[in-house]
This record gives structure tokens, sequence and C-alpha cells, in this order.
């Protein structure tokens, strides 16, 4: 017995050797969980904290993507020479961008000095207003709205404001080293990519997201001009004041998909009571502006972007929150486009494809590999 050598370690089963394989890769995944959640969080602290630069870029890339189109157009069309053409686009969006800023900032003054002449009006008229839900929910109501401070708001709404010419001169200056850069686009996106098939793909993705976010603002544009033209009309056939922000006001919010024409309505009829005490004529422009924003709104809109935005409405909501708790108003505005964007690049990743089909509408995501076909230009430029 003495010659016995000592007994070894017990032989490891076959469900023993099995479960390493799996413990490991539990932990990876939950390595990869963890560090992806990381990862996600310096991003939403980076989208954050620089939200302004972001912003301004990101306006700055939707103007550089509009006045790209529209260069094309005068150069081929009118045969205009590609650097007067680029001259003159940069000319126009300086000076436009100026004029939209100051037209905003002294509208938005204008409207707090009108709020605030009618502070004590508006107080006097809220008892009135909810006088039909009763004693008891009046209060409620009342002591709800007194927690609001509606002044301190108006003042910060109008320093805000007034922040909009700087980013304007900050937007500018980022449209003309786009255009300073862009004969290199192709050259850099060629030896970015692998091979001349990855390059040409890449280049159409990115004119697919142009088409269509450029179809969509044009669009949107004409449609929210023609939705503040009657509420301008409105207010003037009512006698009533402010007509001209109260317009500017609807036009900007109609970008907001959804929400914004609620919104714009609900401050159309709060000003209309505020600013006549009549409620018969208060109930008339309310109904006025809602028929003018659900006609335009659920007919006309619908008909002339057709199948530009094939995108889900609880994903366009969704959007809609996330950019506005990240960039505030700016981010709500900026929401579907950058949903498409999102949508359309998800398309062409295999293993992102899931997440452009739940941002679809019918669960069919498009690609935007139609574009090339129906549109006249080439994309690659």
């Amino acid at each position: 017995m003495a010659g016995r050598p000592p007994p070894g370690p017990p032989p490891e089963t076959e469900t023993g050797s099995l479960d390493q394989p799996q413990d490991k890769v539990l932990r990876e995944r939950l390595q990869t969980g963890f560090l992806g959640i990381i990862a996600f969080a310096l991003i939403l602290f980076m989208l954050v904290q620089a939200r302004f630069i972001l912003i301004s870029l990101a306006i700055a890339i939707i103007l550089f993507s509009l006045t790209s189109d529209a260069i094309w157009a005068i150069s081929t069309r009118l045969k205009v020479p590609h650097w007067l053409a680029t001259t003159l686009a940069l000319i126009g969006i300086a000076l436009g961008l100026l004029w939209i800023s100051t037209t905003i900032v002294a509208q938005v003054n204008e409207v707090v000095l009108t709020a605030i002449a009618y502070a004590e009006r508006a107080q006097e008229s809220l008892p009135v207003l909810t006088e039909w839900l009763g004693p008891e929910a009046q209060e409620r109501v009342m002591t709800f709205i007194s927690g609001f401070n509606i002044p301190g708001w108006i003042r910060s709404l109008a320093g805000q404001a007034s922040g909009i010419l700087s980013g304007s001169v900050l937007v500018i200056l980022f449209v003309g080293f786009m255009f300073a850069e862009r004969v290199w686009f192709s050259t850099k996106i060629e030896r970015l990519a692998k091979d001349s098939e990855d390059a040409r793909q890449v280049q159409e993705i990115i004119g697919s997201i142009m088409h269509r976010v450029n179809r969509y603002l044009v669009v949107k544009a004409g449609v929210s001009a023609v939705t503040a033209l009657f509420i301008w009309a409105i207010f003037k056939l009512a006698g009533l004041e402010l007509a001209g922000p109260v317009a500017l006001l609807t036009f900007v919010l109609n970008f907001i998909p959804s929400v914004g024409s609620i919104v714009a309505t609900v401050v159309a009829a709060l000003l209309a009571f505020v600013l006549s005490g009549d409620t018969t004529l208060t109930l008339i422009v309310a109904a006025a502006c809602t028929a003018t924003q659900f006609i335009i709104g659920n007919i006309i809109d619908p008909m002339l972007l057709g199948q530009t935005l094939r995108m889900s409405s609880f994903g366009i909501i969704l959007s809609l929150a996330f950019w506005g708790a990240v960039w505030g108003i700016a981010g709500m505005f900026l929401a579907v486009p950058i949903m498409v964007a999102m949508m359309i690049v998800c398309a062409h990743i295999p293993w992102l494809r899931p997440v452009a089909v739940m941002l679809s509408r019918e669960g069919l995501p498009d690609d935007g590999s139609g574009d090339e076909k129906k549109g006249d230009r080439p994309r690659a430029a």
C-alpha cells in the first residue's frame, strides 16, 4: 500500500465541462451589456454638454444639404458657374439666417411686452374660463396654475431667443467651411472605405438621406407657411392683436410633428381669450384654427409628402420625447430628420436592421435605394 501513488483530483464530469463555456459566454454578454450602458451614458452626457455646438452643426448640415441641391439646379439648368452659384448661396444663407434671427427676437420681444401688459387681464380671465368646472375644481385649477412662474418663464424665453443670433453666426461659419471642403468629400469616403463598392454604397446612403430630409423640409416649410397665413388672416378678421407673432409661432411649431399643431392651436385660443375677453369670439377663433390645422395637417400634408416618410407614428413620438429631453425645443425640430437618417442607415446594416423595422410604419424599412431611380441628379456628389 505504501507504493501506491496518491489519489489525483476527481475527473471532471461531462456536465461540469459544459457549464464552464456557458458561464464564460454569460460573463462576456454581461460585460458587453455593461460596456454598452456606460457608452450610452457617455454619449448622452456629451450630447447634453455640447448641445449648443451640436445643434448648430446639425442645422448647418441640413442647410448644406438643402443648398447643395439648389446649387446643383442653378448651375446645371441656368448654366451658372459653380463657384458663382456657391457664393450666391452662401450670401443668401448668411442674410437669411440673420434676418430670421432678428425677426424671431423682435417678435419674441413684442410678445413679452404684450404679455406683461395683459398679465392682469389674463389673471382676471382665468376664473371666468374655469367657472364651468365648479367651485372645487376651479380652486384646484387656479392653485395649479398659480404654481407656474409665467413671467419668469417668459423672461427666460426672451433670453434664450437672444442666443439665436450667436447660434446663427456659428451655423454660417459651419456651412462656409463645409462648402470649402465639399470637393474632398468623395475622396475621403473612398479612402475610408475598403473598396470602391463600399464607397459607392456609402455615397448612395448619404445621398438618400439628403434627398429624403430635403423633400420633407421643403414640403413642411410650404405647408407651415400656408397654415401660418390662414392663422394670421383669422386673427386679423377677428380684430385681435399679435396676428404676426401668432402666425410666426404657428409656422415654427408646425415643424414639430403631431404635437406642434396642437400646441399652436391651444396658444392661439388662449391668446384670443386673453386679448378679447369674449368667450364667443374665442370659440370661433379656436374652431377656425382647429379646422385649418386639421384640413392642412391631415389631408394636404400627407398628400404632398406621400411615401417620403414611411415612419412609425409611435417612433416619431419617442424621437420627439428623447431629443426634446436632450436638446430642448431645437431637438424636437431635428427629431424627424435624425430619425430619417437613422432608419436609412440601420436598413443597410444587417445587425441593425431590426431597429429600422421598428422605426418603419409597416415594418418594411425603406433603405432609400429607390431614390437613385426616381431622382435626376447623381447622388455620389
